[in-house]
């Protein structure tokens, strides 16, 4: 089981794991966001893979122009989930994810750049492309 030894929560940055193993991880709030296990943003994800023009929900964000809008996603806060996972509650009201030890390694995005070069782009995440 992948255990970490430190978890440091940088509200409106990311988050960043010291592993057993000595190696660290470094995930931003939008890519925790993007790649929340949520059942809801997981289906999304799938849909999105069968077809890249599927429509996101429009109540993701709220427009920037809207009063009380959020300037940026951050996070509101972490729980631990016994001894296995992260609660994550982010500034857009979603908080049903629960990101186990194995899934943060799993979607590492230092991780992921090692097995595939995506091509020029595909990193960037938009603001719309969060569930």
């Amino acid at each position: 089981m992948n255990s970490p030894l430190h978890i440091d929560l940088k509200k409106d940055r990311g988050l960043t794991i010291a592993w057993a193993d000595g190696s660290s991880s470094y995930y931003s709030i939008l890519y925790l966001r993007k790649m929340s296990p949520s059942a809801e943003a997981r289906e999304l994800r799938d849909q999105i893979k069968k077809n890249p023009l599927t429509v996101l929900p429009s109540s993701t964000f709220p427009p920037r122009s809207m009063p009380g809008a959020p300037q940026q996603l951050t996070a509101l806060n972490a729980e631990l989930v016994g001894n296995y996972a992260l609660r994550i509650t982010f500034s857009d009201g979603h908080s049903t994810g629960i990101y186990s030890w194995d899934y943060l390694r799993e979607i590492d995005p230092h991780t992921q750049d090692e097995r595939q070069t995506p091509p020029e782009g595909a990193g960037e995440i938009r603001r719309d492309e969060v569930v």
